[in-house]
């Protein structure tokens, strides 16, 4: 995904300012697609100058004011173009799991610590998707929330996972620790 398409996407769903689309990223796309403000007004130039979007009128023009943008038949078709192509599955590159490795040679040293943290940031964000899914999505829904739904659904069964494998792995590294002495603990 590229964050183009996401501002293409928010922006269809809504016009909305530069300020007001980091806003929205924060609290929605931002959870599988980030950005800085810095990136979204960078992007937001492009996608004008390539005819994608346009500034839409103010009521009473003054300084200061934040520009609304709608996208334009061009961005639409673009959009459309690019969520019906094909796309390849991009592997995992998870610097914990990196770490997982690297202490299987160097030693376990602070890992469980390391393994714990990761556990709890994991069980606040599943239950901040839990939440939202509680409080925004109810039985009667359009295809448009059933769609969101689906994407939300995806990041709550991702944090199901973490959490699961991560209290697996604690587990285990801790069933280690117990089994060695101190002093023969690779990097203890």
């Amino acid at each position: 995904m590229s964050l183009p398409h996401a501002i293409l996407t928010a922006l269809l769903e809504k016009p909305s300012s530069g300020l007001e689309l980091t806003r929205r990223f924060d609290r929605s796309i931002g959870y599988f697609w980030s950005a800085t403000h810095q990136q979204i007004y960078r992007e937001l130039g492009k996608l004008e100058v390539a005819g994608f979007i346009r500034a839409l009128p103010c009521d009473q023009p003054s300084r200061g004011q934040k520009k609304q943008f709608a996208v334009l038949p061009a961005g639409r078709a673009e959009l459309t173009r690019w969520a019906s192509a094909e796309q390849e599955s991009k592997p995992i590159r998870d610097a914990l799991l990196l770490r997982l490795r690297a202490s299987a040679v160097v030693g376990r040293a602070g890992l469980d610590e390391e393994l714990r943290r990761h556990l709890a940031l994991h069980r606040r964000q599943l239950a901040e998707y839990q939440e939202i899914e509680g409080r925004d999505f109810g039985a009667a829904a359009g295809p448009e929330d059933r769609l969101r739904r689906l994407v939300l659904r995806a990041g709550i069964g991702l944090e199901t996972f973490w959490v699961d494998w991560l209290a697996q792995a604690l587990t285990e590294v801790e069933d280690m620790d117990a089994a060695e002495p101190p002093q023969d603990r690779p990097g203890g």
